[in-house]
């Protein structure tokens, strides 16, 4: 066996490079610039952990030295060096953002400051046992446009694919700088062009996973996946957690390490996974914890003994040493092989042990989750895929993440928006949460309701707690309406999945990873940095899931939400909201959960929630938003191997072309399902389109056409309440199917919102107060605007929570974010209808 090496292409191109006396400069994009010194000009050309491909094209630059000053110039930025002749190895270096007129400077000794004040952040390796926010990572973005990538000391791939020291001098410097101002998405697309691009995800992964620590035995855990089966709760995955392995070792093992299988509670192993992965359809991972090595229970320690030079008969246990060729080279082949030939598809490296390996600044977590991500490829066809910790930068490569053990509260679901968004500043694209909470704390139904719905939401949904009995994450063993409404978001989570996949790809292919912060798409707006709770889910959502108790006085959950300017829709009912660019404060039941379609959206679904996976569903469903031209280009693959790598894929094309009404010309919009382009016999020979056009007002004319010929259209339904259209066609994927809507004349198509008296009669009924004075309120609300008197009044009833959501009702949007101080919300609603 060999050690898997991946495809580098370190060496830059020589027309790239300007090399003066102890300093080497690679331009490596016209904002990204590779800044090395060297005492001894002994530079570095192999990768290393982070950075493997600086084969790029050579950017558009000049370069001067004059006067023992070294000036670079490109159509971004300005870089000069003043060169001390005395002392000519310790760098005096500006470089100028011209967009932006910022410099960076650089003087060692003097004014070292590689870290920038307003960097943005990235992630961190591990939530365990934290409640709440948690310091981070710097990251790759900065307000004032440039961030530094320190690569100086990590180590280097030698030519088998080995991690090996530099050798080079201690104080040379390895030095990347980013000077994109603010554009973010350019900048993380270029550095993935650096470090390699984030892999595609096996389908699989985007449905619902089950893992929970627990003694089960097999017969347990193959009933469990039956009874969610029972209750349509849909899974894909099935996690094992340690006590697969022996625990109980006779011998120095603690029992957290083992690779052999517990008889007591899996006596057939081979029948489990059989029953597991052929006859439920699911995927599965081990869980992992190899810092103790290898001990003599194990089966295959006689071989492993062997192969290390050690006598079996002396029981020697073999301690864990992964920057060992020969012992890596059995754990893999002895002790993973056999179980990934068992039906073993990926492993839960649950590694928490430690940062220090025998070879210096070599962490062993990135090195474990760089080996098993590629020896998981060995043979070309599979799609590799771990369940690891963050390994620092260029972690991104071997998805995906386990955030840890945090503990069952608020305050860690409050966080987890802001750390899965913030993950995206170093392109990690793929954390998973234990949905609910790990340990600790205390159970409730509102906060796993909470939680699930955010998890649907959030890159990978893995439902999970700890060993202990009074944690529950089965949705049906909860109160009936707690399960219902858990249930149908782990269904909608599996309806997703062609959007989720599609959005894999896209992160594959163009770096734009899943979850984003709102300051990606929106960076020169100052309330874009003040939207933690709130984030880009894909190209066309806009998710701010509650992750907040409700108020008792008024049975709902408060959140204040950042909207860009343009017209929102939500995503469930349709309703459209009409931003001026500004903060609109939403109040939700347990029912409902904040996610928001951008106009003109176009968003796939698996008409059904399924168990187990479908790689190209028979049946879509596409939810249609108006107010905008769009494009969305539905990917699919088979879903598990590497043949995508080939161009074994295909993309359906769907468009969507708005006209606003001009002179006597009627608003109307064009919806097209394009053939489908690459290999199409992956595709249903027919494929059943449901069509659901939310928003919209009865339209005056609708055509279909097929491949540019009229046919019947069939039965179109039209909802009043919902303002939703809705209808299905048949195509096969040459054909093109478009339906035209056309407004009645002097109309538009989209609906208007909901009006303000049956908003507030939903508010109405949560409230906590005398039904009499709700019949007040509800009869006199329009003379809210006009009767201050009456505000008087009713604060004599209401309470501030009541009082401030009834104020919040009126005003849809605010100039400033509301939640940092409800107080002035108020004097603002009181202020603005002549209170005070």
């Amino acid at each position: 066996m060999s050690i898997p090496k991946p495809n580098f292409t370190p060496q830059a191109n020589p027309q790239s490079i300007i090399e003066i006396p102890h300093y080497r400069y690679t331009l490596l994009t016209e904002r990204l610039i590779r800044i090395e010194t060297s005492p001894t000009h002994h530079y570095q050309n192999h990768p290393t952990q982070t950075i493997w491909h600086r084969d790029l094209p050579t950017p558009t630059f000049t370069h001067t030295l004059e006067n023992n000053t070294l000036t670079i110039d490109t159509p971004h930025l300005h870089l000069i060096q003043k060169i001390n002749p005395q002392n000519p190895t310790r760098p005096n270096i500006a470089i100028t953002l011209k967009q932006t007129n910022h410099t960076f400077t650089y003087d060692q000794g003097l004014n070292n400051t590689l870290h920038n004040q307003t960097n943005l952040r990235g992630t961190a390796r591990t939530l365990d046992n934290t409640t709440g926010p948690i310091p981070l990572e710097e990251g790759l973005l900065a307000q004032t446009g440039w961030t530094i990538l320190n690569d100086s000391h990590t180590l280097i791939f030698d030519q088998t694919g080995w991690l090996t020291p530099r050798n080079t001098p201690p104080e040379n410097l390895d030095l990347y700088f980013f000077g994109y101002a603010q554009d973010y998405t350019a900048c993380l697309q270029d550095y993935l062009k650096l470090t390699g691009p984030v892999p595609l995800l096996p389908r699989w992964a985007l449905g619902n996973w089950w893992s929970r620590y627990w003694p089960y035995t097999q017969q347990e855990l193959l009933t469990l996946m039956q009874t969610f089966q029972t209750h349509q709760v849909p899974l894909t995955v099935c996690i094992i957690d340690m006590d697969w392995h022996i625990t109980q070792t006779n011998n120095q093992s603690t029992g957290w390490t083992g690779y052999t299988w517990n008889p007591t509670l899996f006596p057939n192993p081979d029948q489990f996974l059989s029953e597991l992965k052929t006859t439920l359809g699911l995927r599965t991972a081990l869980n992992l914890h190899p810092a103790e090595g290898v001990h003599p229970h194990e089966q295959a320690y006689p071989e492993f003994a062997k192969q290390m030079d050690i006598d079996p008969n002396t029981q020697t246990p073999i301690p864990f040493n992964i920057t060992d060729k020969t012992f890596t080279q059995a754990y893999l082949s002895l002790l993973h092989h056999p179980l990934e030939k068992q039906g073993i598809d990926f492993w839960w490296l649950d590694w928490q042990q430690g940062t220090q390996t025998d070879l210096q600044n070599l962490d062993p977590l990135y090195w474990l989750n760089h080996l098993h991500f590629y020896d998981l490829a060995r043979d070309g066809q599979k799609r590799p895929f771990i369940f690891s910790r963050w390994g620092g930068l260029g972690s991104h490569r071997h998805p995906i993440g386990f955030s840890g053990d945090t503990t069952v509260t608020w305050q860690s679901l409050a966080f987890q928006p802001h750390f899965t968004a913030t993950a995206a500043n170093v392109a990690y694209s793929w954390w998973s949460h234990d949905i609910g909470g790990h340990m600790g704390g205390i159970e409730e139904p509102e906060l796993f309701t909470r939680w699930v719905q955010f998890g649907v939401f959030s890159p990978i949904f893995r439902l999970h707690s700890t060993n202990l009995k009074f944690h529950e994450r089965r949705p049906f063993a909860y109160d009936p309406t707690t399960a219902q409404i858990t249930s149908n978001a782990m269904r909608l989570r599996h309806t997703l999945i062609p959007y989720l996949y599609t959005m894999s790809h896209l992160n594959h292919t163009q770096g734009l990873v899943l979850v984003r912060p709102m300051y990606h798409t929106h960076p020169h707006h100052p309330f874009a940095y003040q939207a933690p709770q709130q984030y880009t889910f894909g190209t066309e959502l806009l998710a701010a899931p509650f992750t907040s108790k409700k108020h008792p006085e008024t049975d709902l959950t408060r959140q204040p939400i950042w909207f860009p300017q343009g017209t929102w829709f939500n995503f469930f009912t349709g309703e459209p909201l009409h931003s001026p660019g500004g903060w609109h404060v939403t109040y939700g039941d347990l029912t409902q959960t904040p996610i928001y379609a951008k106009a003109g959206a176009i968003i796939p679904l698996d008409h059904d929630a399924s168990w187990g996976l479908r790689n190209t569903p028979e049946h879509l469903t596409l939810k249609i938003f108006p107010g905008a031209s769009n494009e969305f280009n539905l990917y699919e693959d088979d879903g598990f191997t590497n043949a995508y790598l080939d161009g074994v894929s295909a993309l359906t094309p769907i468009t969507q072309v708005w006209a606003a009404a001009i002179e006597s010309t009627p608003e109307q919009t064009t919806l097209t399902i394009h053939p489908a382009q690459g290999q199409t016999q992956l595709l249903p020979h027919q494929r059943t389109f449901t069509l659901q056009l939310h928003a919209l007002n009865t339209p005056a004319q609708l055509t279909l056409t097929q491949n540019g010929a009229p046919i019947p259209a069939p039965t179109a339904t039209y909802d009043p309440i919902t303002h939703r259209l809705t209808l299905t066609v048949v195509a096969t994927p040459q054909d093109t199917t478009t339906l035209t809507l056309q407004a009645p004349a002097g109309q538009t198509l989209i609906a208007a919102p909901t009006p303000k008296i049956e908003q507030l009669d939903r508010l109405l009924h949560h409230l906590r107060f005398d039904t009499w004075k709700k019949q007040l309120l509800h009869d006199r609300f329009a003379d809210l605007d006009t009767d201050p008197a009456l505000i008087a009044h009713i604060r004599d009833f209401l309470t501030f929570p009541q009082l401030l959501a009834l104020l919040e009702l009126k005003t849809d949007f605010f100039p400033f974010k509301p939640n940092e101080d409800p107080e002035q919300a108020l004097f603002f609603l009181a202020k603005q209808i002549g209170l005070i």
